[in-house]
């Protein structure tokens, strides 16, 4: 709970109760006495009112008006994609190979002659009870999104917050996880950060953080190269943090065990061994709203179409997975499969089929690049759409409960959105003009 949080809001109704009421909710969660409850909640206001209106130009945050649950950020539709490239705008323009504005997996940057791929990625944040299974699916995904890039990972670091009231040993469990990850691919973990969520003022056990990994190519495999005439070809997928959670929460917690492999870097590093990277045009890890996700950015950076094909789709899930997301009206083309998606000429298909296959995972060709744009999926010869969701499915109950659909003001969040994009560059610039004139 975020206590500095909740005696802002306070401040700002006016509320005259508000000492007590936030010493109630200290109790509700540490076992002290009523009388450090309401010193901590007095403490906590004093703060809050003297950082509730700072005056100074870099004390005034930009502010959009719009939640980042109202915008889907984080939920891998529509709204997180423009939030992405609204993030790449920020940024601006790089000396990098690849950056933001590709929307890829991972950076990259050339020194000492080779490319340097550098990634990060957030755990699952409904694994906080279960740190070590976030730690594993999150080091796996940090490798995953450096061998998409056509390179090979040399280390990895993290990053661990944990509130309060949370136990320490949640640390160690998650570093086991990570390190599980680690000591069977022979990639270390070399560094990291261990902190408190917002230090004193956030209370509770949750627990947050992300792991990333830097590698080195010679040669890429970035989305950007997908090109008309090229064949898509799919590994299997069991999933991941989210397969996982979907298990954990609908109470199939059989399930998560179909998801510890490591069956994606087996058939990147099989790839690898063989020297077949160098005819491969684009790689990417299905994760970030599913197939149907993946393949909206991949047409949108490489000004290509994408044909999928239904049923060669399906048999690459994990039958029990697959068979769980059914039971549960999950849309399986808009979740994490955690499979890798190759894009390749059509007369390199077999050899790549054929060096995957040997290292004992499932792959085969789902569907096709043609001109154009977009994405369509073919279901017993028929086009369907493909755009991806405002968010991705809905894999828990609450979300279920939130739904998917886009919110009818959708446009008017996106003008808003692009209004605090627009400052946020424009403080930048400022900043970075004094800076310069000394």
């Amino acid at each position: 709970m975020d206590i500095e949080g909740y005696a802002k809001r306070g401040i700002l109704q006016n509320d005259k109760n508000l000492k007590e009421k936030l010493a109630d909710r200290i109790l509700e969660i540490k076992n002290i006495s009523r009388k450090h409850a309401l010193e901590i909640a007095g403490a906590v206001i004093v703060e809050a009112k003297i950082t509730l209106r700072p005056e100074g130009e870099l004390l005034s945050p930009t502010t959009s008006g719009v939640t980042m649950g109202e915008f889907g950020v984080g939920s891998r539709g529509m709204g997180d994609f423009y939030t992405h490239e609204k993030i790449a705008e920020v940024i601006g323009r790089t000396s990098a190979v690849i950056d933001s504005s590709h929307l890829d997996d991972s950076g990259v940057v050339r020194a000492g002659g080779q490319y340097v791929v550098v990634t990060i990625d957030g755990m699952h944040s409904r694994l906080s009870d279960f740190p070590f299974l976030a730690g594993f699916h999150v080091a796996r995904a940090a490798l995953r999104d450096i061998y998409v890039m056509g390179a090979r990972p040399v280390a990895m670091l993290s990053d661990i917050h944990v509130a309060d009231d949370g136990d320490v040993a949640k640390i160690f469990d998650h570093i086991a996880g990570i390190t599980t990850v680690s000591e069977l691919t022979g990639i270390p973990l070399i560094t990291g950060s261990t902190l408190r969520i917002g230090g004193d003022m956030v209370i509770g056990g949750r627990m947050t953080g992300g792991v990333g990994a830097v590698g080195i190519a010679e040669n890429l495999t970035a989305r950007i190269q997908a090109a008309p005439g090229d064949i898509i070809m799919m590994t299997e997928g069991a999933g991941g943090g989210t397969v996982s959670t979907t298990a954990l929460y609908y109470g199939m917690h059989n399930i998560v065990d179909e998801t510890i492999n490591l069956k994606f870097i087996d058939a990147c590093e099989s790839l690898l061994d063989a020297g077949l990277i160098e005819k491969i045009h684009a790689m990417t890890d299905v994760t970030n709203g599913g197939v149907r996700g993946d393949a909206k950015e991949i047409a949108r950076t490489a000004g290509v179409k994408l044909v999928f094909e239904e049923e060669k789709l399906r048999t690459l899930v994990n039958r029990k997975v697959l068979s769980m997301l059914d039971e549960l009206e999950i849309d399986y083309l808009g979740v994490s499969l955690d499979a890798l998606l190759i894009i390749a000429p059509p007369e390199h298909a077999h050899d790549i089929l054929e060096c995957v296959r040997k290292e004992g995972v499932a792959v085969d060709i789902v569907g096709r690049i043609e001109e154009g744009e977009g994405a369509e999926l073919l279901i017993n010869g028929e086009v369907h759409d493909f755009t991806p969701r405002f968010r991705e499915s809905a894999y828990t109950p609450i979300k279920k409960l939130v739904g998917e659909k886009t919110p009818r003001n959708f446009d008017e969040m996106k003008k808003a959105v692009d209004r605090a994009a627009a400052q946020a560059i424009e403080n930048k610039k400022h900043i970075v003009e004094r800076l310069k004139k000394g």
